[in-house]
């Protein structure tokens, strides 16, 4: 089984929605990740080097949200993926974004999988194969 770390239904703040007034103001969103570490949690000797810090993946995900208007969660997800996989010690990682537009319903959603270049050719010794 391989080791995750979670972080679940982080709240962000960001300018998202088709139209252009929907971008206005800010809206709440959460976001949810699945990561797979590149190293596995007992190689990790009781030490955040080589693990996966799961703080500041959350500060750098709220940054990103913040950084520009989106019209699509899609679209967000997509640059929350490419984010961590680029700047943390991730293989293989799963993003939800929950949207609350819709009236009578929970929330709207994706969810999008995405592997790291060594979790996808199995460099990874948290990948099984």
């Amino acid at each position: 089984m391989n080791d995750t770390v979670r972080i679940k239904r982080l709240q962000i703040s960001t300018h998202i929605g088709v139209p252009e007034e929907e971008r206005a103001e800010a809206q709440q969103l959460c976001v949810s990740l699945e990561m797979e570490p590149k190293l596995g949690f007992a190689a990790l000797n009781d030490e955040i080097e080589g693990g996966v810090d799961y703080y500041q993946v959350s500060l750098r995900v709220k940054e990103l949200a913040a950084e520009k208007p989106r019209k699509l969660i899609e679209t967000l997800a997509e640059d929350v993926a490419a984010m961590v996989l680029a700047e943390f010690a991730v293989c293989v990682l799963t993003v939800d974004v929950e949207k609350y537009i819709l009236e009578d319903t929970e929330h709207v959603g994706v969810t999008i999988r995405r592997f790291s270049s060594q979790g996808a050719t199995r460099g990874c010794s948290n990948v099984i194969v």
